[in-house]
């Protein structure tokens, strides 16, 4: 069981959790989502930090106390229960040969990891609809480009760190890309707008 380390006020509705690494950033968002504390209306997961945001009402004070007094098992493998979303990928990404030659895999081996795994939504960022999956096969691992492209296409799947992740419009970007889907990742008419949302579970399947 840990604690938290530090936790920040951030304005007067909400309270930054500093954690340090992804990892922890996941178990503890898990372990809110199920402690329902009094008051708090919302999770804002990053990269190493958690915003816990309250309602207008709640009193802030009394939250930050059950923050620094909640124990968390940051051990314990990331929740199953989020929603699975699917997603079929053409492994066609023109850094496939790349990203074999990094991990010292051949390119269907490298296909085989991607989707062997069950990858989790840590938190979006960098775009609307752009999700930073963890929880794959830790073979996968690789850098980013020495150079990003100017013009990523939407629908590019890529890995970067202990990142995969799909661009959900045209961009720049500097990940390494293996693959393509026709999903759109976007879409203001869709409730959430984002296919991926913290939390979610993602199983790639390679398209037939």
């Amino acid at each position: 069981m840990t604690r938290c380390l530090s936790v920040l006020a951030y304005g007067d509705r909400a309270l930054l959790v500093e954690l340090g690494e992804t990892r922890r950033v996941v178990a503890w968002t898990d372990a809110l989502g199920h402690a329902r504390l009094p008051g708090v209306v919302d999770l804002v997961p990053a990269a190493e930090t958690l915003l816990v945001v309250t309602h207008e009402h709640a009193d802030v004070a009394a939250v930050r106390a059950a923050l620094l007094d909640l124990e968390v098992e940051e051990s314990r493998a990331a929740g199953e229960e989020g929603e699975l979303v699917e997603i079929p990928v053409a492994y066609d990404g023109p850094d496939l040969a790349d990203v074999a030659e990094l991990t010292g895999l051949r390119e269907e081996e490298v296909v085989a990891a991607h989707t062997g795994t069950t990858w989790r939504v840590a938190f979006g960022g960098f775009a609307p609809g752009f999700g930073y999956l963890v929880g794959g096969d830790p073979r996968l691992a690789v850098p980013r480009r020495d150079e990003s492209r100017t013009r990523v296409p939407a629908g590019a799947v890529g890995l970067a760190g202990e990142f995969s992740g799909v661009y959900p419009r045209e961009s720049p970007g500097g990940w390494q890309l293996i693959g393509t889907t026709a999903l759109t990742m976007w879409d203001l008419d869709r409730d959430p707008p984002a296919l991926l949302v913290p939390g979610a579970r993602v199983r790639f399947v390679a398209a037939s």
